[in-house]
């Protein structure tokens, strides 16, 4: 067993999650703190690992390392990421890093020795191509090599022995201190083999339970996931197979890419992927699925295919963001902070789906083969160790009713709504799959299966982890106690807004531009004015003077 196909991850950009400066102003400031708050949410999704974008020190986007020993000022120092990674360690999360060890940023000390030294420096051999036939573009009187033609990312020379020798000090100092799991291996798909086999060796000798997951966009995965290089990679030919299987409700499209990457036989079947519906370089999954209805069902798929499963922060409760030809990724990696948090529909989903794919083996380390597929419908099977589990989602405006034959057994139990079974005889199944819904279907010879359980325990943080200059204002036992639980989405009646007008719900409505839910209300007494505002936001918690209320509370 590997704790990675048990896991459920957590991707967040750090310095976007915190609201830093683009430019690194030189100020510390303790912002990644926050991440603490945010366990108390971690463990009501079931999530169990957390893969942090670039920390390391830069002077913009995190992907322009200045210097690999240190925290970016912008989000605390060493000791408080220690702290944070203490805390994550003590909640059951385990802990990855970007490893952006392709290029470093100008800023780079040693780059900095060349820029001033020019020939005399003992650094330039560390760099890729540097030679003092030209100038850069930068107007630098040498030449280097950029990464894909970006001269602010300074390409290194991973054969250099000491290069080598620096990165791997730094990748042992992040182990050790700071007991970190694993890393992402940033633009692994055009780094030197050489390079990415001798990190493997050297961090499983430190650690066999050390995992290595390389961004790989296109192309072959098993040319750099394979027992000599890195355990996981980035899925991104199934990221595109089930956004666009929805939009064009073709389900034929994402079946085809599981059926081949991982059935019996499949060309990826020894490699547990890194699966997502976004993440810092593409679109928001609400900005990219057509219907709203239809994401909960990406996700549904995403969680429980081959691989392990991923949330990039925000997206559980629906955050949008799109490329901006001014604005480029930042649309994607917003502050956000606790009171933001949503508990709407799709939170709700993504956080039983947690429960669910936690809870059964079969998920988790089982074989894969498709069932049912149709436009609108798909079915397909995991089993591991005489356990089945069929997963079926419907993409349709109406509930559907399909049959299949199924290995045995006399029950099917819908183990996500927790209280549906079939019953059936001669191994032919019968299940309605409701209107744009998902169900999880453990095969049995007739006793009910252990259903999944609600969120884990938050521990509490130790007293002596946190530094008394910079330890947040509210400790992480104060989110212990829920708040109180939002109004039913559409139920008839009067809510009181939290700054105290009283309001009469409609009905809801769908925008016919974006498909969004809108909530349409009416004011009770003054002009008697007829609102609408997005359910999302209706139904929503909001911060007041320290406390989760909801935005609009039924009366």
């Amino acid at each position: 067993m590997y704790w990675v196909n048990e896991s459920i991850f957590y991707h967040i950009y750090p310095l976007g999650f915190c609201g830093a400066p683009r430019i690194n102003d030189g100020q510390l400031e303790y912002r990644l703190d926050k991440v603490i708050d945010f366990i108390p949410h971690l463990k009501e999704m079931h999530v169990n690992a957390v893969y942090f974008g670039p920390v390391f020190m830069s002077t913009t986007h995190g992907y322009d390392t200045n210097d690999y020993y240190h925290i970016d000022n912008r989000l605390g120092d060493n000791e408080s990421f220690a702290r944070i990674c203490r805390a994550l360690h003590d909640n059951g999360i385990r802990v990855v890093l970007d490893g952006v060890f392709n290029h470093v940023g100008r800023g780079f000390w040693a780059f900095n020795d060349v820029r001033e030294k020019k020939q005399g420096s003992p650094y330039c051999s560390w760099f890729q191509n540097l030679n003092f036939g030209g100038n850069s573009p930068w107007g630098d009187p040498f030449w280097y090599e950029g990464w894909e033609g970006n001269y602010d990312l300074v390409k290194l020379n991973l054969r250099h022995p000491d290069v080598k020798k620096h990165i791997f000090d730094a990748v042992a100092m992040w182990m050790e201190k700071f007991q970190i799991d694993g890393l992402r291996l940033d633009v692994a798909y055009c780094m030197d083999q050489d390079f990415l086999r001798e990190l493997k060796y050297f961090c499983k000798s430190k650690d066999p339970q050390f995992w290595l997951m390389g961004e790989i966009i296109h192309g072959d995965y098993a040319r750099l996931a394979n027992p000599d290089l890195l355990d996981s990679c980035t899925n991104y030919e199934c990221y595109k197979g089930i956004y666009s299987s929805h939009n064009d409700h073709n389900y034929f499209e994402i079946a085809h890419s599981l059926n081949r990457q991982f059935a019996n036989g499949g060309i990826y079947h020894n490699i547990y992927t890194y699966n997502f519906v976004d993440n810092h370089d593409v679109n928001r999954i609400a900005s990219t699925v057509r219907e709203a209805e239809n994401i909960k069902n990406c996700y549904t798929v995403e969680y429980f295919m081959p691989g392990v499963p991923a949330v990039y922060y925000g997206s559980e409760w629906g955050i949008q963001g799109k490329k901006s030809n001014t604005e480029y990724d930042y649309p994607l990696r917003p502050c956000v902070n606790v009171s933001d948090i949503q508990d709407n529909n799709l939170f709700r989903h993504v956080c039983r789906l947690g429960a669910v794919r936690r809870k059964y083996k079969a998920l988790q380390y089982g074989s894969f083969e498709n069932t049912v597929i149709r436009n609108e419908q798909l079915v397909f099977k995991r089993k591991f160790e005489g356990e089945t589990v069929y997963v079926a989602v419907n993409l349709s405006d109406s509930d559907f009713s399909l049959g299949f034959r199924t290995d045995g057994g006399c029950k099917l139990f819908d183990v996500f709504d927790g209280k549906t079974v079939y019953e059936f005889n001669d191994s032919y199944a019968n299940i309605d799959i409701p209107a744009h819904g998902t169900r999880v279907l453990v095969l049995t010879n007739g006793d009910a299966p252990e259903y999944p359980d609600a969120a884990e325990q938050v521990v509490a943080v130790t007293p002596d982890a946190a530094p008394a200059d910079h330890a947040p204002e509210a400790a992480i036992e104060t989110f212990e106690e829920k708040p109180e639980p939002l109004p039913e989405v559409g139920a008839p009646g009067k809510y009181r807004h939290f700054k105290g007008g009283e309001y009469e719900l409609i009905c809801l409505a769908k925008d016919s531009e974006t498909s969004e839910e809108l909530v349409i209300y009416r004011e009770v007494g003054g002009e008697g004015k007829i609102w609408a505002r997005p359910s999302a936001i209706f139904y929503q918690y909001v911060d007041q003077d320290g406390k989760l209320i909801p935005r609009f509370k039924k009366i």
